[in-house]
């Protein structure tokens, strides 16, 4: 049986292709072995949103080489789109796919095995206007799907390279997401994510169809399902008719990932972001009333070319103010080829590092001041894993639909299930809870019957 091995550089989109690709493999009969082992075909998925992402992807390559010089290396995913050449050059690299086309890897395997020449399978991403369907029946992590919807970003802003390696967006048919939908129902999912490349801009290709009438369409049609997660949106996405969505839904957990990047509308527009924080923090109020207990989660970019103290500071103050649950906080870094990496006044690496610190521990504070709400509280938990730091105590840890951690007491059969816990101690980066019961089918049906 021949043996095929991954490894996925970068973000969830990556690792849900890379589940993908597994898929037309297994159909192919092929034996998936871990990265580290011999394997006959090594494919290693790339990111390529920052230097360092190019860099790690040339190590990740290398070391397949070393590991097995007779098998055949394919690599696929965002660095290869947007550096084919680049890859081409490492001695040992023989097939190259980027971010489209991938259906044909296994075809290009052949012919490379036949032929014995390097094979450039990359192609111009910014011709391409129809989303490339990739099924995921399942996943290795049994408690939460992730289900694509979407592909490419029209945004530019001037700190990103993804446009020119996702492409334009382009959005799955709403018939195929409802089909795979509860295929991962079906498969034992009671979370689903939904997940792309600008998730929220699901159906701006598209004639009189869009987000909010495709998440009305997955609560009404996909039996079984308890909870609709999406990865992250814009804020210029959040529609009057999204917010009404997530208002009438029982489905949609009370957490949203909305990116910042910047509180301040001067960095904003240096950014090329499309709202402005009046706009942002009318959203958000919004969302607040019609979700209460909403948990808002953030990216935010520290030390854009330019930014002042004095901007640094609006920032810091709009995200105390609107109370944020958590942030990932990232100082900039150059990216070769987009406009922000050759704009003056770029910010001493000191500076940043300083802001980036204040930022975290604003970030540890409001986690805990939003977690302490919860004190006491029975929430409904989907167990994910043993707890890592103290295995064999029979502690598992899993997340509340409003994205805490909870650890508390369970078993293996109860992961992927949905529990209620009672929060016994609220904090972070975890809460511990009690365990009080499972949720029976009974109940789960009264509950979506409801």
């Amino acid at each position: 049986m021949p043996t095929v091995a991954f490894h996925t550089l970068g973000c969830k989109v990556n690792h849900y292709e890379t589940e993908a690709i597994w898929q037309l493999f297994k159909e192919e009969g092929y034996d998936r072995v871990d990265f580290e082992s011999m394997s006959d075909v090594y494919i290693i998925n790339t990111c390529t949103v920052t230097n360092t992402g190019d860099k790690k992807s040339r190590q990740v390559i290398r070391r397949a080489i070393r590991k097995n010089p007779d098998a055949v290396i394919c690599v696929t995913g965002c660095y290869a789109q947007t550096s084919p050449a680049e890859i081409m050059a490492i001695p040992g690299v023989d097939i190259v796919v980027g971010t489209q086309d991938r259906v044909k890897m296994l075809d290009y395997i052949k012919q490379y095995k036949e032929e014995r020449q390097p094979i450039n399978g990359v192609g111009n991403i910014m011709k391409n206007r129809v989303y490339e369907e990739l099924d995921v029946p399942a996943f290795t992590d049994r408690t939460r799907a992730s289900l694509k919807i979407q592909e490419g970003c029209n945004n530019f802003c001037t700190f990103c390279i993804i446009p020119w390696a996702r492409g334009l967006m382009r959005s799955r048919d709403p018939k195929e997401v409802i089909r795979q939908a509860q295929q991962l129902v079906d498969a034992g999912y009671k979370e689903i994510v939904l997940t792309g490349i600008h998730t929220g801009g699901y159906g701006e290709d598209m004639k009189d169809y869009n987000l909010a009438m495709l998440l009305r369409d997955m609560e009404a049609q996909v039996k079984g399902l308890k909870r609709i997660r999406i990865s992250s949106i814009e804020a210029s996405q959040i529609t009057d008719e999204v917010i009404e969505a997530i208002k009438e839904s029982t489905m949609i957990v009370r957490h949203l990932h909305i990116p910042i990047q910047s509180g301040s509308n001067t960095v904003l527009k240096r950014m090329r972001r499309k709202y402005t924080m009046e706009f942002f923090g009318e959203r958000l109020e919004r969302l607040k009333e019609v979700l209460p207990g909403l948990a808002i989660t953030s990216d935010v970019i520290v030390g854009f070319p330019g930014e002042t103290e004095e901007e640094f500071m609006e920032t810091y103050h709009f995200i105390k103010e609107h109370k944020f649950s958590e942030l990932h906080v990232f100082p900039y870094s150059k990216r070769t080829g987009t406009p922000a990496a050759r704009m003056e006044d770029q910010v001493d690496e000191e500076v940043k590092n300083d802001r980036v610190h204040r930022l975290i521990s604003l970030s540890d504070q409001l986690a805990k001041e939003y977690a302490s709400q919860f004190d006491g509280e029975v929430l409904e938990v989907i167990p994910e894993e043993e707890y890592k730091d103290e295995p064999t105590t029979g502690l598992y840890v899993g997340y509340t639909d409003n994205y805490l951690k909870v650890v508390f007491p369970a078993t293996e059969e109860m992961v992927g299930r949905i529990v209620k816990v009672k929060i016994k101690k609220a904090g972070y980066p975890y809460n511990e809870g009690e365990f009080v019961r499972i949720l029976d089918q009974l109940e789960e049906q009264e509950e979506a019957a409801v």
